[in-house]
């Protein structure tokens, strides 16, 4: 089971949304998408944002996510 949940994950990516706006994250998919892409980077030589606990690069993207260390946008944001 994943520690955070998924939606603890997704109030966090929304809490900077403003009342009204459309929410940054509408599902569970995009916090897995984000999460393995931020693993990916980190696989291939990409520095951790948090404290590398020797944990996988997934916990630690996880744990980024959580922290607010990542903020997810959309593609027209990039």
């Amino acid at each position: 089971m994943l520690h955070p949940s998924y939606t603890d994950l997704m109030e966090v990516v929304n809490s900077e949304v403003e009342p009204g706006e459309a929410p940054v994250v509408n599902s569970r998919y995009s916090i897995v998408m984000a999460t393995a892409k931020r693993a990916r980077e980190i696989i291939g030589g990409s520095q951790p944002l948090v404290k590398d606990k020797n944990q996988k690069p997934l916990s630690i993207a996880v744990e980024e996510l959580k922290e607010g260390k990542l903020k997810i946008v959309g593609v027209d944001e990039k």
